[in-house]
């Protein structure tokens, strides 16, 4: 039996992996719903600032990947330009909070 534990990484470190898996999923949520409402005629959007917050607080690199990979936004220099500078910050930010 396979069982995953988070007691080999320090609290602050596992901590850390919750919350960007937990905004991972809901950047990778909001992505594809805004392309299914994009599609449709009517249907309610999601605000591109919204996009960005999700994306900023975490959820930048699984945006980033479903966005090229459902080709969504890839016209818009702030998505396409933007999410790997926050990519490049969270790791930043992470390995800062892990080595120091």
């Amino acid at each position: 039996m396979i069982t995953c534990t988070f007691s080999a990484l320090p609290p602050l470190a596992s901590l850390s992996l919750v919350w960007f898996l937990l905004f991972s999923g809901i950047a990778l949520l909001l992505t594809c719903y805004d392309k299914a409402a994009a599609q449709k005629k009517g249907q309610f959007r999601i605000p591109e600032k919204t996009l960005l917050w999700v994306a900023a607080l975490g959820g930048a690199f699984v945006m980033y990947l479903t966005m090229r990979l459902i080709r969504h936004k890839t016209l818009h220099k702030k998505f396409m330009i933007g999410l790997p500078l926050l990519f490049v910050l969270h790791l930043g930010l992470l390995s800062l909070r892990l080595f120091f």
